[in-house]
Parts: structure tokens; sequence; C-alpha cells
């Protein structure tokens, strides 16, 4: 039971339902899934900081680092994956992946961080993440044609778009979007990434392990509809309390 207080009544008490296992878990996983993504970045910060520094020395901006580790992430798909090199790919991609890390280290050291820089940085971001499905979307499409990994591929390159969309539109209309779903762009990279080094070992005489990258778009794939269908109901239910709440301004 809670205690209400109303200006100028009675205290009255009210039974509050308790959300129930469920929610209660959703709340947990999401504060582990925080908590995992701040300590990591702080690990990489800190790690990452002294090479930021010394680009920071020889002159290089954080802009140009957002673009080469674009480019690189871009090249290293679409060189590499169309041609089944998954291990080389994935190296190539990782390396360049870490600009993600250092370019904002740098805006923060030299006092730089913009609006611009925001901008930049995650528009990019889907241009990477575009090249990296794509790549694999061309491989499954061409030698050892598999047209339903290829689609599965293509839907993560499309899906992955929309989770961002579905947030960044929200936003714009004034509505938080206060859920980060399932899988967001951190979950798809490092599934499908690591999914994609491992099976690039089959070229080294490793057995058994080519299996695992399409089941990593399959869970991927999966993992991004959820996180999509999650955002569009959450933006939904926060649409109608603002409706609800801008009548019951203009009823009073």
């Amino acid at each position: 039971m809670d205690t209400i207080v109303q200006p100028g009544g009675p205290i009255r008490s009210v039974a509050c339902r308790p959300l129930g296992p469920r929610a209660d878990a959703g709340k947990i996983g999401a504060v582990r899934k925080a908590m995992l993504n701040k300590y990591a970045r702080a690990f990489f910060t800190r790690v990452l900081t002294p090479f930021a520094a010394l680009l920071l020395r020889w002159g290089v901006s954080p802009d140009a680092v957002t673009l080469v580790g674009t480019a690189g992430s871009v090249a290293g798909a679409l060189v590499f994956f169309p041609r089944g090199e998954f291990f080389w790919g994935t190296i190539t991609i990782t390396l360049f992946i870490f600009s993600d890390l250092v370019d904002g280290n740098m805006a923060r050291q030299a006092g730089t961080s913009s609006k611009w820089g925001a901008f930049l940085d995650s528009t990019l971001d889907r241009v990477a993440d575009s090249a990296i499905f794509g790549g694999l979307a061309m491989w499954y499409a061409g030698k050892d044609a598999n047209d339903l990994l290829c689609a599965v591929a293509l839907f993560c390159l499309a899906s992955g778009q929309v989770v961002s969309y579905t947030k960044a539109r929200a936003e714009s209309l004034g509505l938080p979007c206060k859920v980060n779903g399932l899988v967001e762009r951190a979950e798809r990279l490092v599934i499908t990434l690591v999914a994609a080094g491992v099976a690039g070992l089959h070229t080294f005489g490793v057995q058994y392990v080519e299996w695992l990258l399409p089941v990593a778009l399959w869970v991927v794939a999966a993992g991004s509809l959820v996180t999509v269908l999650q955002r569009m109901l959450t933006v939904r239910r926060e649409a109608f309390e603002a409706q609800a709440a801008e009548a019951g301004e203009v009823a009073a």
C-alpha cells in the first residue's frame, strides 16, 4: 500500500500493483547491459587515451579519424567478405572500428566535442554497418549461392537501420523512446564479427566452424526485429501519454 496526500484533501492509501517478474527481469537485464557497456567503454578509453593524445599532437583531427575508420571498415567488409575471407575481413574491420572510440576521446581531450561530430559519427556508423552486412550478402549471393542467407543478411542490414531510425525519429518528435531493446548496434557487431572471424578459421583447416556465421545472422535478424517492435511499442505508449497530457492541460 502507498500513501497519497492530496492538497486540501484526505490522506488515502492505494494498493500498487507489483511490476511482476517479467518487468523486474527486464529492468535488471537493462541495468546489467548498461553497466557492462559502461565498464567496457571505460576500459577502452583508458587504453586508447595515450594514442588519442598522440594523434592530437600530430595535428590529426577527430573528424579525420572518423572518416579513416569508416573507410577502413567499409574496405575490409567489401574486399574480404564477398570472397569468403571472413577471418581477415573481421581482423581489418575490428582494427578500424576502434576509431569510434578514438575520435570521441580526441574530441574530449581537445575540447572540440560538437553536434556536428556526433552527427558525422552516427551517420558513418550506418555506412560501416551497411558495408558489413552488404559484404556478407554478396558472399551468399555469389559463388556459394544461398538465397535464404543472402536475404537474412539483407534483413540484418535493413533492420539495423530501422532500429536506429525509430529512436532518432521519436526523439525528433519530442518522445524519449526510453527503451534500449534486445539487440542494438554493439550487440549486432559483436555477434556478427565474432561469428564471422571464427567461421573464417575454416579456411585454415578448422572444422565445423563455418555454421557459426549463419546462426549468428539468424540471431541478429531475430533480435533486431524484436528491438524494432520494442521501440515501436514504447513510442506508441509515449505518444498516447503525451497526447493525454496535452488534452488534460487544454481541459484545465
